[in-house]
């Protein structure tokens, strides 16, 4: 059985392997709104990776943007109106983080 894990190293450790293997899943997919569907996917993610990474930035759409086409070497483009819609509708919802500076109550 062939590895789907083609990648040597993590390019942006702050999103992890698991983000640039879906990546390069997408880039190879054939199908364009199968393609479309799992780069909206993959932002979300990587929304999700980076609220935990960087707790003082909300992640912008222009970043993902960047970040996407940057670990896809420009093979995959953000430029369409799902991608669009959806990551303004994030972008109105800041990510709720949790609060770790609570203390834990003793038993």
């Amino acid at each position: 059985m062939e590895s789907l894990r083609k990648t040597s190293i993590v390019r942006m450790r702050n999103y992890g392997r698991i983000i640039q293997d879906m990546v390069q899943l997408a880039v190879n997919e054939q199908d364009l709104e199968k393609k479309q569907a799992m780069v909206v996917y993959i932002a979300q993610c990587m929304r999700q990776k980076n609220a935990t990474w960087n707790r003082e930035l909300e992640s912008g759409v222009d970043r993902l943007k960047d970040d996407i086409t940057a670990l896809s070497h420009g093979q995959l483009s953000c430029d369409f109106p799902a991608f669009e819609e959806t990551l303004e509708k994030l972008a109105q919802r800041p990510m709720a983080l949790p609060d770790r500076t609570a203390k834990k109550k003793k038993k």
